[in-house]
């Protein structure tokens, strides 16, 4: 197969491909057409089917792998497809595994540096409590560990999650050996809990979609009661120590319009903030400079707004 991020416009493509998402719409004029999203493991791109009664289009729904034959066309400077054929793939005849978004790195040796790091962490109470979830839940660590961190934006592929808080973890960790104000046991724990929420608030691969409970909750407060249900169960836990926990965990947002219900009033909540920032900002540069096609006699990537800037990649000296 082709996958999706070697596609240039005016390639014919014939394949199988994930309909991620479809939807029936009527242009200016009153013509039915059909609009959807394809998927494979390199990326998404946009379907359009503007001749709904032809022959060669049989039903299908989202979710469901498609075999098509299509033209890669551009508008709006972005690459879509132009759908003339298409109809459901036989089951057996694709491997699924082609068609999500993976981690560039090795989801196992991932956890393994994230299971090491809970070593560095002293504090006996806090130790036990990532031990519970790391460790002895098994339901939780496979949900983590094929997460994505997000429906879109940054690390939003399969151990998007797990990559994303190794990052954040191994970041915290670097600042502890440069500011002693920090508390090294409690910004790790922190760093390592930050974002188990999504777990919850998104669907696993193909969805990836937001959930009831993350509609309604979101991420933050989510992990924040998956933390506190857990600290119930250790005899003895301190309460500040879990009140201290929990601040982290709520503030690691930064602002409140950035969802935060509370603004950073720790150092460690305040670092957090900054290596979580740190990291999903990196990420979302990276993927837009690895995803863009460079125009000839044009460096610049153009205006993102996530990043609020208008984007180019360094040269090479």
């Amino acid at each position: 197969m082709k996958y999706i991020e070697q596609f240039r416009e005016g390639d014919r493509i014939a394949g199988i491909y994930l309909c991620k998402t479809k939807g029936n719409f009527v242009t200016k004029n009153g013509k039915p057409y059909i609009s959807c999203t394809l998927q494979d493991k390199t990326g998404t791109i946009d379907g359009k089917i503007w001749d709904i009664n032809s022959m060669g289009v049989e039903d299908f729904d989202a979710l469901d792998y498609i075999d098509l034959m299509a033209d890669v066309t551009s508008f709006n400077n972005t690459l879509q497809m132009n759908i003339k054929r298409v109809r459901r793939a036989h089951e057996g005849s694709y491997n699924p595994g082609d068609y999500l978004p993976v981690s560039r790195y090795d989801i196992d040796g991932m956890y393994k540096e994230l299971l090491a790091l809970i070593d560095e962490v002293e504090n006996p109470y806090l130790n036990r409590l990532l031990k519970k979830f790391f460790v002895e839940d098994e339901e939780f660590i496979r949900s983590f560990r094929n997460h994505s961190a997000a429906k879109s934006v940054h690390h939003g592929f399969v151990g998007g999650l797990l990559e994303h808080t190794l990052s954040v973890t191994k970041l915290c960790l670097f600042y502890t050996t440069r500011y002693p104000v920090l508390n090294k046991s409690l910004l790790l724990t922190a760093a390592m809990f930050h974002d188990i929420g999504k777990t919850k608030e998104l669907s696993l691969f193909p969805m990836n979609d937001y959930t009831d409970s993350g509609q309604l909750l979101g991420h933050i407060i989510i992990g924040y009661e998956m933390v506190n249900r857990r600290i119930a169960e250790i005899p003895d836990f301190p309460e500040k120590l879990a009140r201290e926990l929990g601040h982290c965990i709520l503030a690691h947002h930064g602002e409140l319009e950035y969802g935060s219900p509370k603004k950073p009033a720790l150092a460690e909540a305040l670092a957090l903030f900054m290596a979580d920032n740190t990291d999903a900002k990196m990420e979302t540069i990276t993927e837009i400079i690895e995803n863009h096609t460079p125009q000839e006699g044009n460096e610049w990537i153009g205006y993102n707004k996530f990043m609020e800037s208008n984007l180019r990649k360094s040269g090479e000296w």
